[in-house]
């Protein structure tokens, strides 16, 4: 079988596709994956093949849309605003997904930021589809939308869900009119095409553990949760000498990464870490990422691009920013954390890490400080409890096989 993945989004999005694509492959089938064109090195890297959608995702992190939502100055509406900026780059992000799907595909999997223009378009050419997603964005009462607000009990949940729900996905409504003409069918809204994949069970693989978020029961058929789609380490990849020096010459260091967030943000988190590390009396492993960190002192390094299941376990504690891919790999790693949520579903994970035992609270990127960040680092280090659940959860976790589930699921799509 041909399979397209839909990976749009940041390297974290398109990250853990690769590790499911790589399954898919192993299991014989022939898988592509497309991707934003700066992430081409990375998918083909691992073997599989890249299908370019136009854009850069780096561009988009700097414009003031996006500095304002990861400043958290707008909540739940700034998240909306965020979805407006990705409305109008989808145009011509849904041109290109509809040039990849014709260039051939048995099924087509989507992630959520592939959303409802790859849905649509694989139903405009006749190809089946199924989501494959790593936040839980299906209204429940379990829990509230994944956009950084409380919990309000069972009823609002569910209905906050439903309501963010048709929010978010409402500013797509023209940039998927604009593809269906492009494929000569009637106009059909998100809200039609939600209601369709409700009412048709629309297979979702949801990829992260049972054991971190078990399954909702009010949840309609058709929607599983897997367990974590791990990322490969790069083929030929080995650390860095200067890196593995610095491990062996003390105690295993905190780490501390925001990934692709906090991109205007370099020299003053740079500044921050520096101070928060010293009065924490840690040593530190610092990731530059999109913001471009820095720091310079005896008891820091600052490295580039480290695959996380082989750093992680080495550290003391992972200092990160919420993201579900950083998160899961932190539990895979059996190590305490200290989340810097900026928004979307980032403050909802952090707050899944705290409830679970392996982090003392969340500290909000809005009001982060170099004290507070220290006596994180100082509670963590000095509380073993965190490490000890940290390792049991890890365990627990070391048992399930995300891909594994999804590879079984599309044989069985297959007959």
């Amino acid at each position: 079988m041909e399979i397209l993945i839909g990976a749009a989004g940041t390297m974290g999005d398109v990250a853990p596709f690769t590790g499911l694509g790589l399954r898919l492959q192993s299991a014989g089938h022939r898988v592509a994956v497309a991707a934003f064109e700066p992430f081409g090195d990375h998918v083909t890297g691992a073997g599989l093949e890249f299908r370019p959608l136009p854009g850069d995702p780096t561009q988009n992190a700097r414009s003031r849309e996006n500095r304002r939502w990861e400043q958290g100055r707008d909540g739940a509406i700034g998240a909306v605003r965020l979805v407006r900026l990705l409305a109008r780059i989808l145009p011509d992000m849904n041109a290109g997904f509809l040039d990849a799907a014709r260039r051939g595909a048995d099924l087509i999997l989507l992630s959520q930021v592939s959303g409802l223009g790859g849905y649509d378009i694989a139903r405009g050419v006749g190809i089946p589809s199924a989501g494959v997603y790593v936040a839980p964005v299906h209204p429940t009462g379990d829990f509230p939308p994944p956009v950084g607000v409380p919990s309000m009990g069972r009823f609002l949940n569910r209905w906050a869900g439903q309501l963010l729900q048709g929010a978010g996905s409402a500013p797509f409504a023209r940039a998927i009119a604009r593809t269906q003409d492009e494929l000569g069918r009637p106009h059909r809204g998100p809200g039609a095409l939600l209601a369709e994949q409700a009412a048709q069970d629309w297979p979702v693989f949801y990829g992260f553990s049972p054991r971190v978020i078990p399954r909702p029961a009010d949840w309609r058929p058709g929607i599983r949760v897997c367990g974590y789609f791990w990322p490969p380490v790069p083929k030929g990849w080995t650390p860095d000498p200067v890196l593995t020096e610095f491990l062996a010459a003390g105690p295993p260091p905190v780490f501390v990464g925001f990934g692709s967030l906090a991109a205007s943000h370099g020299e003053r988190l740079s500044t921050l870490v520096r101070e928060a590390v010293r009065r924490a009396g840690v040593r530190a492993v610092v990731q530059a990422g999109w913001a471009g960190l820095h720091v310079a002192d005896d008891d820091v390094l600052t490295v580039g691009h480290v695959p996380h299941e082989w750093l992680f376990p080495r550290s003391a504690a992972i200092v990160h920013h919420a993201g579900a891919g950083t998160t899961g790999a932190a539990l895979r790693a059996g190590v305490p954390q200290v989340p810097v949520p900026v928004a979307a579903d980032q403050p909802f994970w952090a707050g899944r890490v705290e409830r679970l035992g392996v982090s003392p609270g969340a500290l909000p990127f809005r009001t982060l400080t170099a004290g507070r960040l220290a006596a994180a680092l100082a509670a963590v280090h000095r509380d073993t409890a965190y490490r000890e659940r940290a390792v049991a959860l890890a365990a627990g976790i070391a048992t399930e096989d995300g891909a594994g589930r999804v590879v079984e699921a599309v044989e069985q799509l297959r007959a």
